[in-house]
């Protein structure tokens, strides 16, 4: 059978500098197949030469059997390749109906858009996803994870070919993964295609038939899933030896069973309101106290009240012995807190300033002098941070927004560290990374704890949370329900303390 698509030979450079080296990527009618590397490897300069947004040097494209030479992404929409960024191009202020049809609106006396009509498609469409919301509602009214959801239900309803899905699960819970899940099963069985890149590598083997490598723009390798291992993909895509990285493991942060003595940080039965009902927890000086639950257990709740985003509403804290109640950021950072948001785009970097800009936010009154900014220590410190996290920035006063989502976050986690922390409090801080970006900031997280700091970790990745963590505080709706502690830490004793409350409560 003749691959759906077949790209072979692809080069590209930017001012000279290569960013694909002769790549290749085939896949075939009705397949989900996978495509992984670290951020720079070329997949989004891949996927940009295939939408039309980017025109290729050299090589050569196939798609349903015709030579491809798309020019634009609506080029490729008529072709039949609907693309779903991890950057949602939705607009918020219009309704979710008109966010499904747009490009698409049925029409009514040959010119009208017929809204019933609209509707009632955006209902039917979003019916497979088991979603039942207003489609009449401003799309900005629902959660980041509804619109995702509703961003993949827009490429489906465009009877595409190939779907390309671009890190799809990154803002949904578990349920609501499932649930894509299915939907890309559908699409597999009605013949659809599926080009599937994300950086959660456990996902690849639910439902990705083949998995396609890229490394320093080329293609290293194309493998059946079944065929390969989760440590196979990362030497892969790192380009290091499988037995190496198993002996080090699959994250560069180690957890333990230590005995700590001072309490750096104290909760107890704190509150903001229904999200955070009753939260407890200690932390000790060179300890890594992990938050584990689902989306919604109020893990992210939690860290912004001691962070003083949203205060306390009841109960106590205890910083050092002393009592705590920050009323605002300012306040914990004034005692030596920083906090890591989750949301990399929306709350922590700021895409139009520089990278020195950015990394100085936090620590701009302390570097006045004179009511002026003194420049020599900010360019001293900023380069200091440039060389110790490895940012790869063309220069500092390159704007952020141009650096890889890696990049971004180190120069987030700088921030922070400019600031002279003594606890950390880090929400889902390798998110949206590659495998290697990953590894290098799990690094810092480390060294900052072994030199006798804190750290409070968020992460939906269980197995960052079982290998770094020396203490697991396990969230059920809001309320702190128990606690996992070394030798018991296990991604199977995890799983179970989430399940155990789930059933407790349906």
């Amino acid at each position: 059978m003749a691959p759906l698509l077949a790209m072979s030979g692809i080069k590209k450079q930017f001012a000279g500098v290569p960013a694909l080296r002769g790549a290749s990527l085939d896949i075939a009618p009705g397949e989900v197949h996978a495509l992984i590397g670290q951020n720079g490897a070329g997949k989004s300069t891949l996927i940009k030469i295939l939408t039309g947004l980017y025109r290729r040097d050299e090589g050569d494209i196939v798609f349903a059997n015709a030579p491809s030479h798309l020019t634009s992404p609506r080029e490729a929409q008529s072709a039949g390749i609907a693309t779903i960024y991890q950057e949602l191009n939705l607009v918020p202020l219009r309704s979710v109906s008109e966010n499904v049809v747009m490009g698409q609106e049925p029409k009514s006396l040959g010119f009208l858009i017929d809204w019933p009509e609209a509707h009632r498609r955006t209902r039917e469409i979003l019916s497979r996803f088991g979603i039942e919301i207003d489609v009449t509602a401003p799309l900005g009214s629902y959660s980041t994870a509804i619109q995702q959801l509703v961003a993949i239900a827009r490429a489906v309803s465009m009877d595409a070919q190939l779907v390309i899905m671009d890190e799809p699960t990154s803002s949904l819970d578990s349920s609501e993964v499932e649930i894509l899940f299915g939907v890309v099963r559908d699409l597999k069985a009605s013949g659809v295609s599926v080009l599937y890149v994300s950086h959660f590598l456990d996902e690849l083997f639910q439902v990705c038939d083949r998995v396609t490598i890229m490394r320093d723009g080329q293609t290293v390798g194309c493998k059946q899933i079944a065929d390969t291992t989760k440590l196979d993909l990362i030497a892969g895509m790192l380009g290091r030896n499988a037995e190496e990285i198993a002996a080090e493991g699959l994250t560069e942060l180690s957890g333990g069973d230590v005995a700590y003595d001072e309490v750096v940080l104290k909760v107890q039965n704190a509150a903001t309101g229904p999200r955070l009902s009753d939260f407890s927890m200690t932390l000790h000086k060179g300890e890594i106290v992990g938050l584990g639950g689902l989306l919604g257990s109020g893990r992210t709740e939690a860290a912004r009240s001691i962070f003083g985003v949203d205060p306390f509403t009841k109960g106590s804290m205890e910083l050092k012995g002393s009592p705590f109640r920050p009323a605002e950021p300012s306040d914990a950072i004034g005692q030596g807190i920083g906090f890591l948001t989750e949301d990399r785009k929306e709350e922590g970097i700021v895409p139009h300033m520089s990278v020195r800009e950015n990394l100085t936010l936090a620590l701009l009154p302390s570097l006045r002098k004179n009511g002026q900014i003194d420049r020599e220590t900010e360019k001293a410190l900023v380069d200091g941070f440039i060389t110790k996290l490895g940012i790869k920035t063309a220069h500092m006063d390159q704007p952020i927004r141009e650096l890889s989502g890696g990049n971004q976050q180190k120069v987030l986690l700088a921030r922070w560290l400019a600031t002279k922390p003594d606890i950390l409090i880090l929400d889902e801080p390798t998110r949206g990374v590659d495998v290697g970006a990953k590894r290098e900031i799990q690094a810092i997280i480390r060294s900052f704890v072994d030199d006798g700091h804190a750290v409070i970790l968020i992460s939906s990745e269980f197995e960052e949370l079982v290998e770094g963590a020396n203490r697991i505080v396990v969230m059920h709706e809001g309320r702190a329900v128990s606690e996992l502690t070394n030798p018991g830490i296990t991604e199977n004793a995890l799983v179970k303390a989430l399940a155990h409350h789930e059933e407790a409560v349906n």
